[in-house]
């Protein structure tokens, strides 16, 4: 999968990805018989038509979308398919509601950063599951990781519906997390909050640290071939993979602390609308490149905010967006497929 992230042209992703987008949500709406102009118009409305849709919708939307991104892409790296982002993000959230809800007579100062640190904590512990299946067991991570996305939404579920359950256990979710537990806003008219900033600044201390550091090169090296990094480069290349698990678990798991502390104040079923699936198509049209997924992520989080007001002002489906969504997913992987397989003719 690294080798995605070094065969498509600069330019087919910029505007010209934008287009393509737009092209192809147009067509699937003309298909289906709907108002093409309202639509796409509700669309744009929906996500950059104003500083509030901008702030409160599509940056609040890109804030876990870039986190989890920004798992898949280091995973990818490193050649582990990690596709279990969606878990991650799930347990991380219900340990951060976990230590926001026990220890809510600590000062903001200290509990924020324990909220993430415990989602960053059972993020990377949810990931050491696979890490250690694949490690002693041959497991296939891509299995493993699936499997364990399914266990953690069931995990979520018993937990706000019986010990984290709010008090009258009339919800099935937890109570809400107090003032001190909540991440700030930048201003008082938006809701975009402190979680895009940190965000923002894990993808570019990422990218220093692949690009810049010895333990980024042993990644990098290892995710190229790993044959190579054994023999020629001496590198343990079962330890660098692993950890690349770990640190992709614990930015899923961060990403979703960062959510109920910073959007839902809550933990509740379905919390996560399937950032860490979503999470896949960032991570590819980044290259794997762990700025880019800035980027991206605010591209998939325009999408997503601008497929609410489709629906809303418009009456058409959200789901044609994860239509397209899912379309760009299959369309990397058949052009990379393709390359291959041109190459190999060539030659």
């Amino acid at each position: 999968m690294s080798g995605i992230a070094s065969r498509y042209g600069s330019r087919w992703f910029g505007g010209g990805l934008i287009a393509a987008i737009i092209l192809c949500v147009a067509a699937l709406l003309r298909a289906a018989g709907l108002d093409v102009t309202s639509a796409l118009e509700a669309l744009l409305r929906g996500s950059l038509g104003s500083w509030y849709a901008i702030g409160s919708g599509t940056l609040v939307r890109a804030t876990p979308l870039i986190l989890t991104g920004l798992a898949v892409a280091i995973a990818f790296r490193a050649g582990v398919f990690n596709v279990g982002a969606e878990g991650q993000f799930l347990v991380g959230a219900a340990g951060g509601t976990a230590i926001a809800l026990t220890f809510s007579s600590l000062p903001s100062l200290v509990l924020v950063p324990g909220i993430l640190l415990a989602g960053a904590i059972v993020g990377g512990f949810w990931a050491w599951i696979a890490a250690m299946l694949r490690a002693r067991f041959h497991v296939l991570e891509v299995i493993s990781t699936i499997m364990l996305n399914f266990i953690a939404a069931y995990v979520v579920s018993y937990l706000v519906r019986g010990p984290l359950q709010e008090p009258t256990h009339i919800y099935p979710q937890t109570a809400a997390i107090i003032e001190a537990a909540r991440l700030p806003r930048f201003a008082a008219t938006t809701r975009l909050h402190l979680g895009f900033a940190i965000a923002a600044a894990a993808c570019l201390v990422s990218w220093w640290t692949l690009r810049y550091t010895a333990g980024g090169f042993r990644l990098r090296a290892v995710g190229a071939n790993p044959h190579a990094a054994r023999s020629a480069g001496q590198i343990d290349v079962e330890r660098v993979a692993t950890r690349a698990f770990l640190i992709s678990g614990a930015l899923a798991g961060v990403a979703g602390a960062i959510e109920v502390c910073g959007v839902t104040y809550a933990l509740y079923e379905n919390i996560s609308p399937g950032y860490g699936y979503t999470a896949i198509a960032v991570a590819l049209l980044a290259r794997l490149n762990a700025a880019g997924v800035i980027g991206t992520g605010i591209l998939f989080g325009a999408l997503e905010a601008g497929a609410t007001a489709m629906q809303r002002d418009a009456g058409v489906p959200s789901v044609v967006v994860l239509v397209v969504e899912a379309g760009i997913i299959l369309a990397l992987v058949a052009a990379d497929r393709a390359r291959s397989l041109f190459v190999v003719t060539d030659r």
